[in-house]
C-alpha cells in the first residue's frame, strides 16, 4: 500500500463511510487539531521519565485517536461504520478528573495567573493545552450542526485542564518557580 493516493490533489478527502469534504470542512479542522494535539503529547511522552505520567500520556494518545475516529465518521446512522468504531466513554472522563485532583492536591493554590513556560516539558505540557483548547473550539464548531457523542467535549475540556496541572506539577516536582502575570507590566 502506497503512502499517497493522490485522491486529495484537489483539496477534497474522504470520511469514514466514504463521503467526501473539502479538506476545510469542519469536521477536518477537528480531527486535525485533535492530530495535531496527539503530535504534541507524542513529544511531550518521549521527554518524560517512565511512571505514572508518561502511562497516562499514552492512554490520552489512544483516547484522542477514537476521537479523531469519531470526528471522522459523518455517518452515524450506519450500523456497519459505528459497531467497529470505539467510542468515548464517560470512565474516560472521569479518569481524567482523578488524575487532575490527584496532581492538584499536590500543588499551592494559584492566586494569580501564571505565564506558560517553566521546564522543557512544562512548557510543551503548556503548548498541548492550548491546542486541546483549540481542538475542543473545532468540535463545538461541529457540534452547531451535527450530532456528536457529548464526551468528546467533556473530554477535550477535562484534557486541557489535566495539562495545565500536569505542567504545574511537573514544575513543581523540577523546582522550576511559577512566574505570575503582571497584568501592568
Amino acid at each position: 500500500m502506497r503512502i499517497y493516493t493522490r485522491t486529495g490533489d484537489r483539496g477534497e478527502t474522504h470520511l469514514f463511510g466514504g463521503e467526501r469534504v473539502p479538506k476545510d470542512h469542519p469536521r477536518v479542522e477537528a480531527y486535525g487539531t485533535v492530530d495535531e494535539l496527539n503530535s504534541i503529547l507524542g513529544l511531550v511522552r518521549a521527554k518524560l521519565p517512565p511512571g505514572d505520567l508518561h502511562t497516562l500520556v499514552g492512554d490520552v494518545q489512544n483516547t484522542l485517536f477514537r476521537i479523531g475516529a469519531e470526528l471522522a465518521t459523518a455517518r452515524r446512522d450506519d450500523p456497519k461504520l459505528t459497531s467497529h468504531l470505539p467510542r468515548v466513554e464517560p470512565e474516560q472522563v472521569a479518569e481524567l478528573e482523578r488524575w487532575i485532583d490527584r496532581l492538584d492536591a499536590e500543588l499551592v493554590p494559584l492566586r494569580a495567573f501564571i505565564l506558560p513556560g517553566g521546564s522543557e516539558v512544562a512548557a510543551l505540557l503548556h503548548v498541548a493545552r492550548a491546542v486541546a483548547r483549540r481542538a475542543e473550539r473545532r468540535v463545538v464548531a461541529v457540534s452547531r450542526t451535527e450530532s456528536l457523542n457529548p464526551e468528546i467535549l467533556r473530554y477535550l475540556n477535562r484534557l486541557s485542564d489535566l495539562l495545565f496541572v500536569a505542567a504545574r506539577w511537573l514544575n513543581r516536582k523540577a523546582g522550576t518557580e511559577e512566574i505570575p502575570w503582571e497584568p501592568g507590566r
